[in-house]
């Protein structure tokens, strides 16, 4: 069996709701044991959270559940001296603690990096945060939303008449806590090289900025303002969504042959050498009439049929989907991207959550076990930190843990 690539690595994860929780998810289905540390009584706010009230009443949120599976919860109350030494006892035998509370909170708590550097050198500290550690917006509080309406991106999404819109998931904290991940794995293969330990400043507006790539680029290096344009790609044409005669297809042509095949197959080959769909600056010129000349070929077959045909050609095609839809694509069954596990409380229903977008040496990476229920592991996590049973005992009649 392979070992995981991170075996061996133990996280401290003291995040709540999405983009500090996902970092961590991310970081357990690659292998690391990661403590999922929490408030004794509530937990992560996500527990709370979800389509599912019932759930989000036993705090077991849909919204937990999806981004917490294979963690250990340990439940400690950090403002009690009592339980900010049973963090610190964990911190030293750890090797990586994620948080995404405001900055100068663990501070507050006596926990800032300065203080668990000296407990362990080696650590490699990561704190996400909506606009970074430093800064003048430093101290403000952010939701994805937020991000998203800062950092430009709804102003780029939609059309000119449906402007600002919100991506329809919470993209801004995907991208952080993806990037907290990344940032864990190179700071640890530093420390792997060198013994040092690092401080991880993540931010969520920088990532959300640095994953809108041509749309930033474009912008700082011609000085061209993005606009929104819907469905179509702005650097190319015939790219976009396009009506067939059953659903919508997508279609990036974006290159001459590309364009060349697509009218063959579509039973439009004139359209090659019309003087305004010759050049590849012309197509994006007149991309209108050029829509409606490739909708109307297409409305001979349903988009399921132009996706096999245009692709097996070589031109880029799919169909766009529902998220059920998509989630029952057979490819993705076959790369096993979807994991049952059991609920955490023993019902007879079964658990679905996502795996990684990775696969290391052919295998998929499977969550360790369920998500944890609320401080299920306290007791052995302590044990393991060298506490007696006894003193475990009196941690907990004083609510330290």
């Amino acid at each position: 069996m392979t070992t995981a690539l991170l075996d061996g690595v133990r996280v401290l994860d003291l995040t709540n709701v999405l983009a500090g929780p996902f970092a961590g998810y991310q970081l357990a289905l690659q292998g690391a044991d990661v403590l999922k540390v929490e408030m004794p009584g509530s937990g992560d706010l996500a527990r709370q959270l979800g389509a599912d009230r019932a759930l989000g009443d036993e705090l077991l949120g849909a919204s937990f559940l999806a981004q917490n599976a294979g963690k250990r919860s340990l439940t400690v109350n950090l403002k009690d001296p009592d339980g900010r030494e049973a963090l610190l006892r964990a911190v030293r035998e750890s090797d990586v603690l994620l948080e995404n509370f405001r900055p100068g909170v663990m501070e507050r708590l006596g926990l800032g990096w300065k203080t668990l550097r000296a407990e362990n050198p080696a650590l490699v500290y990561c704190a996400i945060s909506g606009f970074g550690q430093t800064g003048p917006m430093r101290d403000r509080p952010a939701y994805d939303q937020i991000i998203q309406g800062l950092s430009g991106m709804m102003s780029v999404t939609g059309t000119a008449e449906a402007t600002p819109l919100r991506a329809g998931f919470p993209v801004a904290d995907t991208l952080g806590g993806m990037a907290a991940a990344y940032a864990v794995a190179a700071a640890l293969v530093r420390r792997g090289r060198t013994g040092e330990g690092a401080f991880v400043d993540v931010s969520m507006l920088e990532s959300a900025l640095t994953a809108m790539g041509w749309v930033t680029s474009n912008y700082l290096i011609t000085g061209r303002e993005p606009r929104p344009m819907g469905n179509e790609n702005f650097t190319a044409a015939p790219s976009g969504t396009f009506r067939t005669g059953a659903g919508h297809l997508n279609i990036a042509a974006n290159r001459q042959q590309q364009f060349t095949t697509l009218c063959r197959l579509i039973g439009r080959e004139d359209l090659t050498s019309d003087p305004r769909f010759s050049h590849p600056a012309d197509r994006k010129t007149h991309r209108d009439a050029l829509r409606a000349e490739v909708e109307s070929a297409l409305a001979a077959r349903p988009a399921a049929e132009w996706e096999e045909i245009l692709s097996d050609a070589g031109v880029p095609a799919a169909r766009v989907l529902s998220l059920p839809d998509a989630l029952d694509l057979d490819h993705l069954a076959a790369r096993g991207f979807v994991h049952t596990l059991p609920f955490p409380d023993g019902r007879e229903r079964p658990l679905k959550v996502l795996g990684s977008p990775l696969r290391v040496d052919d295998e998929p990476a499977v969550p360790a076990g369920p998500p944890p229920r609320l401080g299920e592991h306290t007791d052995a996590v302590l044990a393991e930190l060298g506490y007696t049973p006894a003193q475990i005992a009196a941690l907990r009649e004083r609510g330290a843990v």
